[in-house]
């Protein structure tokens, strides 16, 4: 795959280039207006016939050109983006252009209000460079939608990649720190924080948290290369270290960097020795680290599903396919897994007695959980060293309390969407619940339980005075 952008970065270039794409509304709402909301998936397979779809208007243009990667007439581009901003293009390195065509060398995806460019989507992973910089993923998705967002002074991206994360937090954060070892994916970060007219992002070189030693922050997000896996190819896939030691020293290291009061978000790996319980390595990370916890397996899968997924790409090579699988299903059992999980680790920092929590998350029903997380980590600070009967309870709307026949299921709309089977009377208290303390309620065993659950979980919002 030829590079476009390198690390040497045309910023004044590339605001010119993000303004002009904001000028023609070049968003999301565009694509899928245009093209349907099933075109982040089949852009590149399904270019021709997209394109075919597309009318002839200035942001048609720019999604021709950036989102379907096609490349288009230097007329048709300095019609919809102005001349300057075609010559813009060529000094960031995101076309080649010539006196006829302007062929897209980078992808330039709209994620919210963030311009995010990276190397073109890949259709041959065999082909990538090591230092390959890959786009808006499903996990950057999921680090996106599980990363609490309180105003904050100082934020950091560890393995920022494309730094999209860094981007999303410098929105509520006054400055934010981007670290990776891939000079490109720092270049990028440049790239895209001009982009999207962003000016308190920066960004240092080095390995995790080496370029910040001695320093602590109010939030971290961390999607680091976590997959287990017996190869060191690709900087933003393969860790360095054995099994799953790369996701236990990241949350060793993001606890000793959090400030009182921060909150964290960490994608990772970790093995399980017995398919039963496939979370006791995890659990054991986060004792003892002075933050509460809260683990969210997302994808369990056997050694062998593991390495299949992982190497999805090399299925057009039986022969290649069937021997690296092979090599991972090994590695993974010299490990003494029985199940590799996949999911996210969020922390909160705190004085006083910690807690973790474990709970499976369906990743095709998730939405933001900013408001979510914060809350539930305010119940267990809440609950620390007080009753939940003292607790005042007020039920957020979205809350829901469904009636069954003998039982009652409680779902919160939002977030992780999670669900509950309670009984009919244990229902009938959460019915009550208006904030006052739920003692004046005199509920059963059962709806204190299921209060409980619910306030972990993040469904109640807490006065000032909840607890005594």
């Amino acid at each position: 795959m030829s590079h476009g952008v390198n690390t040497t970065v045309d910023t004044t270039a590339a605001r010119t280039v993000g303004a002009a794409l904001r000028r023609v509304s070049y968003d999301e709402a565009a694509i899928e207006r245009l093209l349907g909301e099933d075109s982040w998936g089949t852009a590149i397979d399904d270019a021709d016939e997209h394109e075919r779809r597309l009318p002839r208007t200035a942001v048609a243009t720019a999604i021709r050109l950036f989102f379907l990667e096609r490349p288009v007439t230097r007329d048709q581009a300095e019609g919809a983006l102005g001349r300057a901003t075609v010559d813009a293009l060529a000094r960031t390195r995101l076309a080649r252009v010539d006196e006829e065509t302007v062929e897209p060398l980078a992808r330039v995806a709209p994620v919210g209000p963030i311009l995010l460019a990276s190397d073109r989507l890949s259709t041959d992973p065999t082909r990538d460079p090591p230092d390959y910089v890959s786009t808006y993923s499903p996990t950057a998705r999921l680090c996106d939608l599980l990363t609490p967002r309180p105003l904050v002074a100082r934020a950091l991206d560890v393995g920022t990649g494309n730094g999209v994360q860094a981007l999303l937090a410098a929105s509520h954060s006054d400055t934010v720190v981007a670290t990776d070892v891939n000079p490109r994916a720092l270049a990028f970060t440049e790239l895209n924080a001009a982009l999207s007219g962003i000016d308190n992002v920066e960004t240092r070189r080095g390995s995790l948290f080496e370029p910040v030693a001695g320093e602590q922050f109010d939030l971290i997000v961390c999607n680091p290369p976590f997959v287990v896996s017996p190869e060191r190819r690709w900087t933003y896939r393969d860790g360095w270290l054995e099994g799953d030691e790369l996701s236990a020293q990241v949350v060793r290291e993001t606890a000793e960097h959090l400030a009182d009061g921060g909150f964290a978000t960490i994608l990772a790996s970790w093995l399980g020795r017995k398919s039963n319980a496939p979370d006791e390595h995890v659990w054991e990370w986060v004792q003892g680290i002075g933050c509460d916890a809260w683990i969210l397996p997302i994808d369990e899968a056997s050694p062998r599903e593991h390495a299949e997924r992982w190497n999805a790409h090399l299925t057009d090579d039986d022969a290649a396919h069937r021997d690296t699988v092979g090599r991972w299903v090994a590695y993974l059992k010299d490990l003494g897994a029985s199940v590799v999980t996949e999911g996210a680790i969020l922390l909160h920092r705190r004085d006083g007695k910690n807690t973790a929590r474990i709970d499976e998350v369906d990743e095709d029903q998730l939405d933001p959980a900013d408001l979510q997380i914060r809350r539930a980590f305010a119940a267990r600070a809440a609950l620390d060293g007080h009753e939940v009967l003292d607790v005042r309870l007020d039920p957020v709307e979205s809350l829901r309390v469904e009636t069954l026949s003998r039982r009652a299921r409680v779902t919160l709309e939002e977030g992780i969407w999670p669900q509950l089977d309670v009984s009919l009377g244990a229902a009938t208290v959460l019915r009550k619940l208006d904030g006052r303390p739920l003692r004046e309620l005199r509920p059963t065993e059962a709806a204190v339980a299921a209060c409980r659950e619910l306030l972990e979980l993040g469904a109640f919002e807490l006065s000032a005075t909840s607890a005594p």
